[in-house]
């Protein structure tokens, strides 16, 4: 499917060149998109009605607009009125292959006509074989501890990293947070429990994950928190000895921080971030649910990096089954050692189902063909938006954040990301905002080129009516 994939976006490349060209070439934005095409003067009867219904039924922590989504295919969603968009946020960076790939449909049927569930109390034939290829992809492409290129070949099995699979991020970070919290008990009678975090961060909703995601929208309503948390800032060497001191068991951090920016934190000030861990002995986790599983344009945003900036604890998500909820831990075998049975558990996490398109999903992404298709769309995509500063000074901030497909631009007013946001969805293309100040744009891995176009134009018309 893949070849396929990537042979179409291949034969189309000729084809759209002198489009692309002048894309990059032009001296003012595209104004194309300047009236909305997505807007009625109210919903249809069949939108209202299912509007009517989950506002009757469902608990409204949700602000949507007032449209359904019916159906996807690739990075387009169509609602029930038949309204087509380009779904340029891929779920939230969750839809890695797109909407209603074929791969991913085989799968979840044969599948689901073999074993859905069966707990944890029994073992199943696809949870050991997707850890096996998170933890030889890691050693092959490196990551926690590995250099890329390492060799897998006559390691023990107690120096192979473990892997624990739950059923989102934010359980992912939970199940890090507990980890590092038992091997910071065992070095005495009370043990290290003070846990770091850092600003704009976002680490997930439920208690433990909320109490290391500083933001008061967030964390108000349901204070008080778990207490002995302490907030830094991402690349501020000043107090970072204090902050992580003798009490700290672990330290949580986003490389790139998604949903607080795009926000992407240096080499230096990560390589010093370990080597405090180091000296204390707290756990570093990185949590890389939306940055990693080749978002970042490698297996983890921290793969290329040198060892001594690397993690203890990495967590994963979003993209791994291409919406089929799973989530994951990956410690280091020195780690993982403090965790015996019993000591954490879940009941969904690891089903049969989710680890057997897990595996299918992280297969295709790892392909050489698939890794190529996202440096060059990152590259493409990065040309278009370093040219939106330069006409609308007035607006944005100079530099495009992030890396890879996880991509962001800053604006000067805090009030206008969510004004263009709501622009480009009239236009019918589906962007998000990040943090206070930014749109990130996150798109399925196996973007075209052509898609990108589109979306890019319509955020330059959607810039150009503010």
């Amino acid at each position: 499917m893949l070849r396929t994939t990537v042979t179409r976006y291949t034969r189309g490349y000729a084809a759209s060149t002198a489009r692309r060209f002048y894309a990059t070439a032009r001296t003012e934005p595209c104004k194309t998109y300047l009236e909305p095409t997505h807007v009625a003067s109210k919903p249809s009867a069949k939108t209202q009605a299912f509007l009517d219904r989950g506002s009757t039924y469902l608990l409204p922590v949700y602000a949507r607009p007032d449209f359904i989504v019916e159906k996807g295919k690739g990075s387009w969603v169509w609602d029930v009125d038949g309204k087509k968009y380009l779904d340029f946020t891929a779920g939230i960076a969750v839809n890695s292959l797109g909407h209603a790939d074929e791969g991913v449909t085989k799968v979840l049927a044969e599948q689901a006509g073999k074993l859905l569930h069966a707990s944890n109390v029994y073992h199943n034939e696809w949870a050991g074989k997707l850890a096996e290829l998170l933890v030889t992809l890691t050693q092959k492409e490196g990551g926690l501890g590995f250099s890329p290129s390492s060799s897998s070949d006559n390691v023990n099995g107690d120096q192979v990293p473990k892997v624990f699979f739950a059923n989102s991020g934010t359980e992912a970070n939970e199940g890090a947070l507990k980890v590092a919290r038992k091997f910071g008990k065992e070095g005495g009678v009370d043990g290290k429990s003070q846990i770091v975090c850092f600003e704009n961060g976002f680490h997930g909703r439920s208690m433990g994950a909320l109490s290391v995601t500083p933001n008061p929208k967030y964390q108000a309503p349901f204070a008080p928190l778990i207490p002995g948390v302490a907030v830094g800032k991402v690349n501020q060497f000043e107090g970072l000895d204090s902050l992580v001191n003798q009490d700290t068991c672990a330290v949580i951090v986003e490389p790139v921080q998604g949903e607080g920016g795009i926000n992407a934190a240096s080499l230096e000030w990560l390589r010093a971030l370990r080597k405090r861990c180091n000296e204390v002995g707290a756990v570093l986790i990185f949590d890389e649910i939306q940055c990693g599983l080749y978002r970042s344009g490698t297996l983890w945003a921290h793969s290329e990096y040198p060892v001594d900036c690397h993690p203890d604890i990495v967590t994963m998500a979003k993209p791994l089954a291409n919406g089929y909820p799973i989530g994951a831990v990956l410690i280091r075998p020195e780690i993982a050692k403090t965790m015996g049975a019993g000591t954490h558990g879940t009941t969904f996490g690891g089903s049969p189902l989710a680890c057997a398109v897990g595996y299918h999903v992280l297969s295709r992404l790892s392909e050489p063909a698939m890794k190529s298709h996202v440096l060059e769309t990152s590259a493409y995509l990065r040309g278009r938006l370093e040219q939106l500063p330069k006409w609308f000074p007035e607006l944005l901030q100079e530099n495009v954040r992030g890396r890879g497909l996880i991509l962001g631009i800053g604006f000067k007013d805090t009030e206008v990301p969510g004004k263009v946001v709501q622009l480009a969805r009239e236009r019918g293309v589906f962007m998000l905002t990040a943090g206070k100040d930014a749109i990130r744009f996150v798109p399925s891995l196996n973007v075209s080129k052509d898609e990108v176009d589109f979306a890019v134009d319509v955020l330059e018309s959607s810039l150009s009516r503010v």
